[in-house]
């Protein structure tokens, strides 16, 4: 047992109003996941696509069911999430649960963040299964300590039925301890493991430690996590090894995840969310080893009060797997570009990028776009992180329409065209 922490005085002001929100809307719409048998999925990571797998895999097998995440929430149509969060706020939450399960769904799969735990925007949602995909470096700005980040997103397992826990991250035991059933799941750790493991650009493929194959649609060693994830759920919902297997491999992409972007290019694009150091050092090897040419990174980091302690290693894991750097904007806010730029080229050099060569900085993202594209040669990969499915991009002036996969195709056209 450890000393209880004090809890902060903004927040021993601000927590009130959001259970007191929460149960206000809770109220109104006759706290509408009571309905429904709810998966809730937490993470730093891969909390977006373990949920659309989750989702896919349920809905394939004949089980009608809800998801809400960061990029979209609906039924069998999934709509845009328009809102740039991904857990939506209390009064949108009940409305849209209450819209899912009046549509005869029975479960309901929700991305929860540790910001909306902390504000309690889940108060009378039921869990009866959650999901941690791993906890690392992010948020840090809100929750100021790594163990207050940790511990918002331990709140999900302490009301959940049953638990399904990553046991390849270094947080497991905590999760273990918040839950009197569960089963954990990893590469490397846990009740069910992923072995002979085999990384493809198309996908991954692999057999559960008991025997099950596996095979999704979706590039990248991360991805044999998030769908082990999904096993475990497909298990303890009692689903056939046929509906799991069949349900992960039907999921064909989560829209700005692992988007491999085609215009007749010569080289690989791909476009993906990742914008974190872990997310990185997850993406950036399995990349480097599929691409017989060169691996071209381009991203930045967010400005405003956003964590800038993540900065310099994003830069430091880009400058060891990639072979060329280029920093760009990525929702800036009120924080100088050059500023968030340089930080995060003091990380690049670190693993021997040099700046006008393999370390270049373009402020403007779109213009960053286009001279990656120009850049890139045949058998070369470019990755383009930290955007994703967002439509907006944030700017000291304010917030301008923007999405990554538009400005993508507009800069590929222009290179095949030459």
């Amino acid at each position: 047992m450890g000393i209880k922490e004090k809890i902060p005085f903004y927040d021993s002001l601000v927590i009130p109003y959001h259970i007191s929100k929460a149960a206000v809307y809770g109220v109104a719409k006759g706290f509408p996941a009571k309905h429904l048998t709810v998966i809730g999925v937490t993470g730093t990571n891969g909390k977006t696509t373990t949920s659309f797998m989750i989702w896919k895999m349920l809905n394939n097998a004949g089980l009608k069911a809800g998801v809400m995440t960061t990029v979209g929430w609906g039924v069998d149509k999934i709509h845009e999430q328009m809102e740039h969060m991904t857990t939506v706020d209390s009064k949108l939450l009940n409305e849209r649960i209450k819209t899912i399960a009046n549509s005869g769904a029975k479960y309901l799969v929700l991305e929860l963040t540790s910001h909306a735990m902390a504000q309690h925007r889940d108060l009378g949602v039921p869990i009866d299964i959650a999901v941690m995909t791993n906890v690392t470096h992010e948020h840090l700005d809100y929750h100021k300590t790594f163990e207050r980040y940790r511990d918002a997103k331990r709140k999900l397992f302490k009301k959940a039925k049953f638990g399904v826990i990553n046991a390849d991250d270094p947080s497991a035991k905590y999760f273990e301890r918040d839950v009197k059933k569960y089963i954990t799941y990893g590469i490397n750790h846990g009740k069910l493991k992923a072995e002979k493991v085999k990384l493809r650009p198309d996908g991954v493929e692999y057999y559960t430690s008991d025997g099950l194959k596996i095979q999704t649609r979706i590039a990248g060693q991360f991805n044999v996590s998030n769908s082990l994830a999904c096993v475990a759920v497909g298990r303890q919902l009692g689903l056939s090894d046929k509906d799991i297997a069949d349900g992960i491999y039907a999921l064909e992409e989560v829209e700005g995840r692992m988007v491999k972007v085609d215009c007749g290019q010569v080289f690989m694009a791909i476009m993906d969310y990742a914008h974190t150091p872990d997310a990185f050092e997850k993406l950036l090897p399995d990349m480097k080893k599929a691409t017989s040419g060169r691996l071209i990174v381009v991203f930045g980091s967010a400005g405003g009060r956003r964590d800038p302690s993540k900065r310099e290693p994003m830069g430091e894991i880009a400058g060891k797997y990639a072979d060329i750097v280029i920093l760009t904007e990525e929702d800036d806010r009120d924080t100088p570009g050059d500023e968030i730029l340089e930080m995060i080229a003091v990380g690049a050099r670190k693993n021997g990028k040099k700046d006008g060569e393999n370390l270049i900085k373009i402020l403007d993202r779109p213009s960053a776009i286009l001279e990656a594209c120009k850049m890139a040669k045949k058998g070369d990969t470019v990755l383009f992180l930290g955007k994703g499915n967002e439509k907006t991009i944030e700017r000291a002036h304010g917030i301008d329409s923007y999405y990554e996969l538009d400005e993508i195709k507009k800069a590929l056209k222009k290179v095949v065209k030459k």
